[in-house]
């Protein structure tokens, strides 16, 4: 047999071990705090119809989707992405309710991607949506929930960034940009690619006022003071109505009393186009990318039928592993098995032994006596 087959493909691991261990009590942690706030187990399918995941729900780019043919020709896609599957499930078995809906989740999914940069074509995500809450308090309570589960899981150091989609597509309406180029604008000035925007909007013909204000975006992330500099740099409704909504945010946020982990960046970006209104993410030492992801997706659930307005976070479990070891976060494991070695002649004996102590709840590993 060809040692190859020993192997795993370029992108995927194998877990076992401790590490296992370690990752199961921190899922647990996280899902326990969550439980907390009231939010409900779904379990959706590992794979879907390509279309739940396709370019106009404005998730993950089609070269990028594991894609395959069931018996009868359909293009189905391993879910590269949670939230627009609980949109579909959302809007099958909930269509006629009006309620908010709390559900929380769990599995793997699967990004086709040669670019990995470290990162794993197959990666465990954790999160919660809340569906039918449009207002402050569900942004409140999706912000404050994730930081509470990072803490109740045992990271200390970390910071959640809040943006608002709302503020910078104000600015570019008022400047007359179309999509493409306010898409385009929005990753040059998120890399913090102050040149690249710059030439930008002058090979676009941009009036110099409206320039000025689009580049000085990318100076407007820190503390809530942030929120007043991006305020007074703006006139049209839609970017101050934007601000307006952060700030309300963040009061709800000195509510919960987690003010300290909060930050904001007008220029936030999100590879998911369905995301609408305040987008966050977080982040903390020891990897290079954000463990949380979250923000608003009001339209999301139109395209599955339902209207309603929703919000939800993910956390990027492995980062968050590869976070707290770096960091040297103590994470409890279960105790080693009671090992209890038997010969042919007492066997009977041991058995019994063991069977007693597993009645107890302990766990007991039978061995051979070599």
């Amino acid at each position: 047999m060809s040692s190859k087959l020993v192997h795993t493909p370029e992108g995927v691991r194998d877990i076992y071990g401790d590490e296992e261990e370690k990752k199961l009590e921190v899922e647990r942690l996280l899902s326990e705090r969550i439980h907390a706030y009231g939010y409900r187990d779904i379990q959706t399918p590992t794979f879907e119809f390509f279309d739940v995941f396709s370019k106009e729900v404005g998730t993950t780019p089609s070269k990028e989707l594991y894609k395959f043919f069931d018996k009868e020709g359909n293009t189905l896609v391993l879910r590269p992405d949670f939230t627009p599957s609980i949109a579909r499930c959302a809007a099958k078995y909930f269509m006629e309710d009006d309620t908010p809906i709390r559900f929380c989740y769990r599995g793997n999914t699967f990004t086709n991607t040669s670019n990995l940069q470290g990162k794993l074509k197959e990666a465990t995500q954790m999160g919660a949506e809340l569906i039918g809450d449009a207002s402050v308090q569900a942004d409140a309570e999706m912000i404050a929930m994730t930081i509470e589960t990072l803490y109740h899981a045992g990271l200390n150091d970390f910071q959640v960034s809040i943006g608002n989609l709302e503020y910078f597509k104000g600015i570019c309406a008022e400047a007359g940009l179309d999509e493409e180029t306010e898409l385009t604008l929005r990753e040059l000035i998120s890399g913090k690619n102050y040149f690249g925007a710059e030439e930008l909007l002058e090979h676009k013909n941009v009036k110099e006022k409206d320039r000025e204000i689009l580049l000085k975006t990318s100076d407007l992330f820190g503390s809530y003071d942030t929120l007043e500099e991006a305020e007074k740099a703006v006139h049209n409704k839609r970017s101050l109505s934007a601000i307006e909504r952060l700030k309300q945010v963040y009061h709800a946020l000195c509510d919960y009393g987690v003010e300290k982990y909060i930050s904001f960046d007008l220029t936030m970006l999100s590879k998911y186009n369905y995301y609408t209104g305040i987008i966050f993410k977080g982040y903390t030492y020891g990897v290079g990318d954000a463990i949380v992801k979250g923000g608003r997706y009001d339209t999301l659930l139109g395209r599955f039928g339902k209207e309603a307005p929703a919000i939800g976070f993910m956390i990027a479990v492995d980062d968050l592993l590869l976070a707290m070891d770096r960091q040297k976060v103590m994470i409890s494991k279960p105790e080693r098995p009671i090992q209890i070695y038997y010969n042919d002649e007492n066997f009977s004996d041991k058995l019994k032994e063991a069977k007693a102590l597993r009645a107890e709840g302990k766990h007991v590993e039978l061995l051979p006596q070599r």
